[in-house]
């Protein structure tokens, strides 16, 4: 059985205690993974806040910084193939999508390498003609990035790199469910050469790993990523130390469709969104909100595309859809997809769990038009399609906005002028014009609502991770005037 260990201050390292990771294909363990605690948590933390206040890292120009990010990068397209299997066979995501996402998420690290010596300060015009005025742009301090299992590379990548463009330190935390790519990953940390402290790289459990993480008082920011109830927490940790937050949490995205869009595209966007990587992921489409008169013939199409799709294997190129991460996410899906059906939900398609090993569960569709279902409240992060639908664009708009979330969004129309009145009022961080699922480095991505705030990506991002520093410099030699009043 392979086993996996933290990163902690330059040093690959056993913990005191390990724990089973389960391959979802089988449902078998097939790895130890370490599991830290707070001794190791305040260990990680000293050693970056160390690296953040004085040695090798703290002397490096912004420059200096880019170059290690781009040695990264070429580290991480280098290595795209095993970090992708790793990736596959700890969390049961395909291996054509986790392929495909890691050999991107070295630009990632690219566009903040180039990123790193363009973070500016900026001159004050300021009203006193005896003084000087500058803001500079400093680190925020030691970072906790507590990263899920799903697209773990890549909403590593959106963390570490504005981060480290901006000066900062890390104590990353994986998932405990699936943690082997990110612990792998520290190994191209280390082999890049950042200097020991600078990245630390462990896993556990929340309680007595994350909860010490992002109390603990030598942390400034907080990078999360994950569920709702478990952001809770966080900010109630946070409280302890005042550390500032960056929050990109669920959703519950409308996929919304009129009569005029090309339905065809719509319905290969709408499988895009909604079973690819199994229907884990934040911007899933689990909400189709289609216009009425077209509503039978696109469910029509959906249904033969949802049907037409091979289950299997991860490991297998051929395989589109493969297990979910762990047995309770299958519980609670098969709990609320019974649950709506018993409400009145029509099951279109899918709805049942195959037999046989692993943490497997079908493309499925419910429509829900008629009916107040759990599946159109709840995320279930599952292949699980709730379909809504509409007479007019107010009504459109309505159930899309009907949500607490507001992460991401699909519009498709052919009408110019709908899709800007539509993609104003829709309340959700990303908007999707006749698209799905589409991302760069250079685009800020995040939500509102329960979906977090802060943004990921772009140069937003890299200035969440920075603090401004006003500094006044006085240029006259006369003698400073009546101490008893405010200059």
């Amino acid at each position: 059985m392979q086993r996996f260990q933290h990163y902690i201050d330059g040093r690959f390292e056993d913990a005191s205690a390990n724990f089973p990771s389960i391959d979802p294909a089988t449902g078998e363990p097939w790895a130890e993974m370490p599991e830290a605690r707070e001794a190791d948590v305040d260990r990680a933390v000293e050693a970056a806040h160390r690296a953040l206040r004085g040695g090798q890292w703290a002397g490096l120009t912004a420059t200096q910084r880019g170059r290690l990010l781009y040695r990264l990068a070429d580290l991480v397209a280098a290595n795209a193939a095993r970090l992708a299997e790793l990736e596959t066979r700890d969390t049961g995501k395909i291996i054509r999508e986790t392929s495909a996402q890691i050999a991107y998420v070295a630009d990632y690290y690219r566009y903040y390498a180039g990123l790193a010596d363009k973070i500016e300060g900026s001159y004050l015009p300021i009203d006193k003609p005896d003084m000087d005025v500058w803001l500079r742009r400093e680190p925020i301090g030691v970072v906790a990035a507590v990263v899920p299992w799903n697209s773990q590379l890549f909403l590593a990548a959106v963390k570490l790199g504005p981060a480290l463009a901006a000066g900062c330190t890390l104590v990353v935390k994986a998932s405990e469910d699936g943690p082997a790519p990110l612990l792998e990953f520290a190994r191209l940390i280390d082999e890049a050469g950042f200097p020991a402290g600078v990245v630390n790289v462990l896993t556990g459990f929340g309680a007595t790993c994350g909860a010490a993480l992002t109390k603990h008082p030598k942390v400034a920011h907080i990078a999360f990523t994950g569920g709702p109830q478990t952001a809770r927490a966080v900010v109630r940790n946070s409280a302890e130390n005042l550390a500032s937050t960056s929050l990109e949490l669920g959703g519950k995205s409308p996929f919304i469709v009129f009569a005029d869009a090309d339905l065809e595209s719509a319905a290969n966007a709408q499988v895009a969104g909604i079973f690819a990587a199994t229907g884990q992921s934040c911007v899933a489409g689990s909400r189709l909100i289609v216009e009425a008169s077209v509503k039978d013939r696109f469910l029509s199409v959906l249904k033969a595309k949802a049907e037409a799709v091979k289950i299997g294997s991860p490991l297998d190129r051929a395989t589109e859809v493969g297990p979910l991460c762990t047995a309770r996410q299958r519980v609670l899906i098969e709990d609320v997809v019974g649950r709506s059906v018993a409400a009145g939900a029509v099951l279109v398609a899918g709805g049942k769990t195959p037999d046989g090993p692993g943490f497997y569960y079908p493309p499925t569709i419910l429509d829900c038009s008629a009916v107040k279902a759990p599946s159109v409240e709840r995320e279930l992060f599952g292949p699980v399609l709730s379909v809504l639908s509409f007479e007019d664009e107010a009504e459109a708009l309505r159930l899309a906005n009907d949500t607490p979330f507001g992460l991401a969004s699909g519009l498709f129309t052919r009408d110019l002028t709908r899709a800007h009145c539509m993609m104003k009022r829709i309340h959700a961080g990303v908007v999707w014009v006749n698209t799905y699922r589409a991302v760069s480095p250079i685009a800020p991505f995040g939500g509102y609502g329960q979906s977090g705030h802060g943004r990921e990506g772009g140069i937003a991002a890299a200035l969440d991770f920075t603090r401004t520093k006003t500094v006044w410099l006085r240029t006259s030699d006369d003698p400073i005037p009546d101490p008893f009043v405010m200059r």
